[in-house]
């Protein structure tokens, strides 16, 4: 680990050109989202506590050094990446329970998402230091928005492995999954996974591919996951890249079927309850899932068969 950062230091920031004091800083290490690219989507409240932070720990100091030269903010930096974290986290940790203010940054984003600070989080809060996350940027979040696909379930799985035997392996466990998928990917293996993923997910699942989130090249191209392999094939991607797959989509239930699951729901349940769990279940127009419901009720009120409920008698 190497600091950085001169013998000058401040208490305080500054955005275009007014000066801010800067607010107190307990002690503790707090995890603070950085810009994935734009540098004024910073919050105050971040800058606050880098401002009033004994230490800045950082992957790159070059790349952190250019956000903190933005808002004018001088701390000394402690490099802290993959390659050296299991030498240098019980040096942060002895800072931590001296009662020392360490500030924990990734290059871009939220800290402990796909780099090593999750380990460092889990050791001090093993020691009973104070973890306070400061939110604020993430990839992640901001792909799911511009994609437009469901995000009432989703699920993260990182960066996938780089052999395409591995790969397929990785997409096959999660094929199934009733979620929107996000990825992580480098834009020079872009197209061979969207291959791979309209080969083991299905080539007509809904995607997008977002890249260059928040930056002056942000592009999101949408699409089946088979039209964003051809379209990364014929035009590869630059940038930092996010994946995002919809979640697997439902085979249409014939007639029968939807008549059979009313039939076993009604025997417990409303006719506008029934309709709204077996659309659910099947992905049909809850409207005319509940007319069939109402035609099969009347029947089984009737004391009729309920094949009557889709004659025109």
């Amino acid at each position: 680990m190497t600091e950085a950062g001169g013998k000058a230091t401040t208490t305080g920031y500054a955005i275009d050109g007014t000066a801010f004091p800067g607010k107190p800083v307990e002690a503790g290490l707090y995890a603070v989202a950085t810009p994935i690219g734009n540098l004024s989507d910073m919050s105050l409240r971040a800058l606050d506590v880098l401002a009033g932070a004994d230490l800045i720990v950082c992957e790159d100091s070059r790349v952190t050094a250019v956000l903190l030269d933005r808002y004018g903010i001088r701390k000394p930096l402690a490099i802290y990446h993959e390659h050296n974290a299991a030498r240098e986290r019980p040096r942060l940790l002895a800072m931590l329970r001296g009662g020392m203010r360490l500030a924990l940054v990734s290059d871009a984003g939220t800290p402990l998402i796909s780099d090593p600070g999750y380990k460092l989080v889990e050791e001090a809060i093993a020691e009973g230091i104070k973890v306070i996350p400061i939110p604020g940027a993430s990839a992640i979040l901001s792909a799911l928005v511009a994609a437009g696909l469901p995000t009432d379930t989703f699920l993260f799985l990182g960066f996938l492995p780089h052999k395409p035997g591995a790969r397929r392996n990785r997409l096959g466990e999660f094929r199934a999954v009733p979620a929107t998928l996000v990825v992580y990917e480098s834009p020079h293996r872009a197209a061979e996974t969207l291959a791979d993923m309209a080969e083991v997910l299905g080539g007509n699942r809904p995607a997008a591919l977002c890249r260059e989130l928040t930056k002056r090249f942000e592009e999101v191209r949408r699409g089946t996951l088979s039209e964003l392999a051809a379209g990364a094939e014929a035009d590869p991607p630059r940038g930092e890249i996010v994946l995002v797959v919809g979640a697997p989509l439902r085979e249409e239930a014939g007639e029968d079927d939807i008549e059979a699951l009313l039939s076993a729901a009604l025997e417990t349940k409303g006719a506008g309850q029934a309709a709204a769990e077996v659309a659910k279940a099947t992905g049909r127009p809850r409207k005319d899932v509940y007319a069939l419901a109402l035609k099969l009720k009347a029947v089984i009120d009737a004391g009729g068969d309920t094949d009557d409920a889709n004659s025109d008698a």
